[in-house]
């Protein structure tokens, strides 16, 4: 870097902050017309689980891909791409007219959405080193205000009745504008690229990190893949209101991001995750229990502000680990905690074909549960 460190520090920060959100954005447009997506193709629960679990695939496809790409070429040569092909897919999205025409899309959406993620954080990594100090979290808060603000457009998009094709091109075209307006004032150079690996062996502090992660990432997927189709079918809401799970949810993730600093400094890690896991339980059993508009949407409330704070607090504990370098222990948590968000939501649609949505939820929520479990046996002084 050279004499406008600071002025050029910030473009730097405010071009990843608009990537993040361009991510975010893309993703919960696609969630946000599942339930859409679902009645446009006349898939049974079965059939959209097999939908949906053409995009872990992808994604876990591209891991080895990503990383080789990104080392090879760099985070900002791959943005350059990812970036851009990420929101244009839901535009194939809108066109695909059979589950066999979907399938293969939302693979390609997941393998370039995996990818566009790890460019994106390889230059949130170098921005953060730029600053000298710890601001991730705000990157992902920002993911998650996308997330939001894609949640309420897909609901202005359904009280409109516009179809997702309408709605995808006019995220893409808002998307890639973005991109194409910030990538220049990304980093040309990514931080410690040349020491970047996929291998690792976690110990048992970690595996314990990864394991708190993917209890609270199941949940995460199943509610953002799930909570429009719940409230569809189980609430019974009008055709209008199927986002509004999906919304509250989103609202209080958001929220919770910018909050669970200070709550931690308050509180301690180890309560802030025992209280995480104890909202995600109450949270998804009340929307079962009680599957009506009030409660069902309280309890979605619920577990966004538990599932919030869970994975930036793994994640920090797994950074400060004494046995294996920072980026070592991050892969090894965040590799089990994205299995967990990828393969919990085609879980659930097998099992609501099998049995009821609602008996999927269920065990969702015991899944969820072991994030208190798991922090509860975790010696924090160690980490």
């Amino acid at each position: 870097m050279n004499q406008g460190n600071q002025i050029s520090r910030r473009a730097h920060r405010l071009a990843v902050v608009a990537l993040f959100f361009v991510a975010g954005l893309s993703f919960a447009s696609w969630a946000s017309r599942i339930p859409d997506i679902k009645m446009k193709l006349q898939l049974n629960d079965a059939a959209l689980g097999g939908v949906l679990f053409a995009l872990p695939i992808g994604s876990m496809i591209s891991l080895p891909l990503a990383g080789w790409l990104v080392a090879r070429f760099g985070s900002r040569k791959v943005i350059g791409i990812a970036a851009i092909a990420y929101p244009s897919i839901l535009v194939l999205i809108g066109l695909s007219a059979s589950v066999w025409q979907i399938v293969p899309v939302v693979f390609l959406f997941g393998l370039v959405g995996n990818m566009c993620n790890i460019a994106i954080n390889t230059q949130a990594v170098g921005v953060e080193a730029l600053y000298g100090r710890s601001i991730m979290a705000s990157f992902h808060g920002i993911w998650s205000l996308a997330g939001f603000t894609g949640a309420a457009i897909g609901t202005l998009m359904v009280s409109k009745t516009v179809i997702p094709l309408y709605h995808f091109m006019l995220i893409a075209a808002i998307a890639v504008s973005a991109v194409l307006l910030v990538q220049k004032f990304t980093l040309a150079t990514d931080t410690g690229a040349s020491g970047q690996k996929l291998i690792f062996k976690p110990d048992p502090m970690l595996l314990k990190l990864g394991l708190i992660a993917f209890s609270c990432m199941v949940c995460e997927g199943t509610m953002f893949d799930w909570s429009g189709v719940y409230f569809q079918k189980v609430v019974a809401v009008p055709k209008s209101m199927t986002t509004l799970g999906y919304a509250a949810f989103m609202g209080t993730m958001a929220g919770g991001r910018f909050v669970g600093d200070r709550l931690v400094t308050r509180f301690g890690k180890q309560r802030v995750l025992q209280g995480s896991g104890i909202l995600i339980v109450t949270g998804l059993l009340t929307a079962v229990i009680f599957p009506e508009v009030i409660p069902a949407t309280i309890g979605f409330l619920l577990v966004g502000f538990g599932v919030s704070s869970v994975v930036p607090l793994v994640y920090s504990t797994a950074g400060k680990s004494k046995t294996l370098s920072p980026g070592v222990a991050l892969t090894a948590v965040s590799t089990i905690g994205f299995l967990g968000f990828l393969m919990g939501p085609p879980v659930v649609g097998f099992m609501a074909q099998a049995f009821s949505l609602r008996w999927s939820f269920t065990l969702i929520a015991a899944l969820g549960f072991f994030t208190t479990i798991l922090a509860s046996v975790i010696n924090w002084d160690e980490s």
